[in-house]
């Protein structure tokens, strides 16, 4: 039986990803060339998150000028994964983040899985 995969989508007001703490990412800080790891580390404000997060909304401050290490395009080439696992693979990147920031039972983590579905097929 074929299992049909997920693709990948982000969720607008979640931020997860913008938790930049070194010391809880360093498969992250591993991935990144020194260049790249010079800015991310430039990036971290005092509390952890990244000093371009609007945390009132919830979004990115400088979204079409970020750094290429915070485009989910860019994950395959940094984690060394293949083109038809990438999907799959930012999946599992953003249910660990959303858990390690929000929490397991968070209701980012329901939304998340919310956003993974689509749309609802039920008639209302």
């Amino acid at each position: 039986m074929k299992r049909t995969s997920q693709q990948w989508k982000c969720m607008n007001q979640c931020g997860a990803c913008c938790r930049l703490a070194p010391e809880e990412r360093p498969e992250a800080l591993e991935a990144l060339t020194d260049l790249q790891r010079e800015v991310y580390l430039g990036m971290v404000a005092a509390d952890g998150w990244c000093k371009h997060f609007d945390s009132g909304g919830r979004r990115c401050r400088i979204y079409d000028q970020r750094p290429d290490f915070c485009r989910v395009s860019e994950l395959g080439a940094m984690f060394n994964v293949s083109s038809d696992e990438i999907d799959a693979f930012a999946i599992c990147c953003c249910r660990q983040q959303i858990r390690s920031v929000y929490g397991g039972r968070s209701a980012e983590l329901r939304k998340f899985e919310r956003t993974l579905r689509g749309p609802s097929t039920k008639d209302g």
